[in-house]
């Protein structure tokens, strides 16, 4: 969904010290280099991993119980105008012919650890029980804008598969790639923990604001998992798949933002 690009990381930093320095992490941490934060050093990680566990910690303690919803507004509150940040328009040939055709031809691959993988179309997918929801999307970088979203529910795609008891993250996977790199590490994906995929606004969005998806918002479909930062919200979503674990995919770290510094868990 790339809601947040590479060009734009030294002002995340900045945010990234200040919000260890408010969570207590030590301050001996902060002098590191900003490029240690980049580079995934091992000093770098433990910090950020530590500030994780508090912001998971902290978020889960103010919201309460696990189905705890994240606040939803009336029509009027809608932004005139809501950024489209992050890629705009994927050049994946694969995307681009799905385009062309009007992604009629599109199909979401669900897989991993289920009991029955299957190929879902945009019309499978507006078949299965809905969600229409007005809720405040917050990015990184610091700006919020409010939409609305209405897509299948997650869980239903997951009841429907059948999924297994040993899975414990959802794996997104995306035709948007941020990053040309060697090991093909560049291309969007996203992950996250089974208790937010089951969360009742948590969706595979195909329409926003009452008219199907733009593009620049992630046609033909994205995720939604509202109690979380907006880097989480996967865009142009190919396939999903049920794990046990996220470290074999890409960097190790769940997701492309993570893999580059920012914290798994980005709850709000």
């Amino acid at each position: 969904m790339s809601d947040d690009r590479l060009i734009r990381l030294p002002q995340t930093r900045l945010t990234r010290r200040r919000l260890l320095a408010g969570l207590g992490i030590s301050a001996a941490a902060l002098p590191l280099s900003a490029c240690s934060f980049d580079t995934g050093s091992p000093a770098a990680l433990s910090i950020l991993e530590k500030a994780e566990a508090v912001t998971k910690a902290v978020q889960r303690a103010l919201l309460g119980p696990e189905t705890a919803m994240a606040r939803e507004f009336p029509p009027g509150a809608i932004s005139a105008y809501f950024k489209p940040n992050g890629s705009t328009d994927p050049e994946d040939p694969g995307y681009v012919a799905l385009l062309q055709g009007g992604f009629k031809d599109w199909k979401l691959e669900v897989g991993g650890l289920v009991e029955r993988p299957m190929k879902l179309s945009l019309a499978d997918l507006r078949a299965l029980p809905s969600r229409s929801q007005i809720t405040r999307h917050d990015c990184v970088e610091g700006w919020s804008a409010i939409g609305q979203w209405k897509g299948a529910q997650l869980s239903s795609v997951l009841n429907a598969a059948g999924l297994k008891p040993q899975a414990r993250y959802i794996a997104i996977f995306c035709a948007d790639t941020l990053e040309e790199t060697l090991d093909n590490t560049g291309r969007y994906y996203e992950t996250i923990g089974r208790i937010d995929a089951f969360h009742p606004q948590t969706i595979l969005a195909y329409e926003m604001n009452y008219a199907p998806l733009k593009v620049e918002h992630g046609a033909p479909l994205r995720l939604r998992v509202e109690r979380q930062l907006g880097y989480k919200m996967a865009k142009y979503i190919m396939r999903i798949e049920a794990i046990d674990d996220f470290t074999k995919i890409s960097r190790g770290r769940g997701g492309f933002w993570e893999d580059r510094g920012y914290e798994w868990y980005a709850g709000i």
